[in-house]
């Protein structure tokens, strides 16, 4: 309604008690409702970017956490030949992990070492090489991976000091 329409209407509201009150609450309810979806359009805005915020952080961690996996030998008997020992718990790795830090059983020398990940079938999968470091009286072989492209199952790892006979130790990658 324009405001020369509108004149007419504003005089009356200003000399009539009960039709001001009307006007007043027809306003207050009015204002109540666009501040109320004001703050329900504010609140959903906020709730979206928390919930964007966490899933970003969820998965950053979850790719941190996947970056590196130790692999610790130090209890586990030293296998000869290709065969892992059937009674030992396979190592789990998952398949997103690049690099590989491997504490060698007890009693490894130093030096340089052949590692490769095998089906049970004996199929090459991965072949790394790599030279393991005393620190701390700890063997470790540290390598850089990355066996993504595989699937999920049971594998083999192999470890040989170069020229020496393959240890074999079972392997899951999830």
């Amino acid at each position: 309604m324009p405001l020369t329409e509108a004149e007419k209407w504003l005089d009356h509201l200003g000399s009539c008690s009960p039709c001001y009150g009307d006007f007043s609450r027809f306003r207050k309810s009015y204002e109540f409702r666009r501040k109320r979806t004001l703050l329900a359009v504010a609140a959903s805005i906020l709730i979206a970017a928390g919930i964007a915020g966490w899933m970003l952080l969820q998965k950053h961690n979850e790719a941190l956490v996947a970056q590196t996996v130790v692999l610790d030998l130090r209890n586990r008997s030293v296998p000869r030949g290709t065969e892992p020992n059937p009674n030992e718990q396979p190592l789990e790795v998952n398949r997103a992990a690049t690099h590989w830090n491997i504490y060698l059983p007890l009693g490894s020398s130093e030096g340089q070492y052949d590692i490769r990940i095998v089906t049970p079938s004996g199929e090459l999968l991965f072949a790394a090489d790599g030279t393991a470091k005393l620190t701390d009286h700890i063997t470790s072989l540290q390598i850089s991976s990355s066996v993504l492209s595989s699937r999920f199952g049971r594998y083999v790892l192999q470890i040989r000091k170069t020229g020496s006979e393959w240890s074999s130790y079972p392997l899951l990658l999830r």
